[in-house]
């Protein structure tokens, strides 16, 4: 989050607070490759699941590094920004690109709904006999196939 965030604020031209943003990503992702090895060196039945060479953390690792060098680059001869002691916070809340939710309602109840209606739908007073047997397979009879033989005379040409 704090590199797509750096990316998001060096393109609104905020590089000293972008470098911070991507300094922080970095030892986060730091963090992440720390526990990623250590999880692939485990033994038990997750040993198979590597996470730290998944194609996600290894472009994300590349992401982060040339974002910033990109970042401290430009700051160097274009923006002159200084860099701020702390991380800038992250909007938790997305403002674009999303929907906004529709709170479920359940609908009113229909006036044929009673307490008597429903009353009726009790299954323990259902008949006895209710259950149907299956029927016994009966015996297929083999049905004897007609005999047919290749016309010559079919009415296709070839030309």
């Amino acid at each position: 989050a704090y590199c797509y965030h750096g990316q998001t604020l060096l393109a609104s031209d905020k590089c000293g607070e972008a470098i911070r943003s991507l300094q922080e990503s970095e030892k986060f992702f730091a963090k992440a490759e720390a526990l990623c090895k250590e999880y692939g060196e485990t033994k038990g039945p997750g040993t198979t699941a590597k996470p730290s060479g998944h194609l996600f953390f290894r472009k994300l690792g590349s992401l982060i590094k040339n974002t910033l060098e990109k970042c401290q680059r430009e700051n160097g001869f274009i923006y002159f920004q200084k860099v701020p002691s702390e991380a800038p916070q992250l909007e938790l809340k997305a403002n674009y690109g999303l929907v906004e939710p529709v709170p479920f309602e359940f609908p009113a109840l229909n006036a044929h709904w009673t307490p008597e209606t429903v009353a009726a739908f009790d299954l323990t007073k259902r008949p006895k006999d209710d259950t149907a047997k299956p029927k016994p397979d009966e015996e297929v009879k083999p049905l004897k196939e007609p005999d047919i033989k290749p016309q010559k005379d079919s009415g296709c040409q070839i030309s």
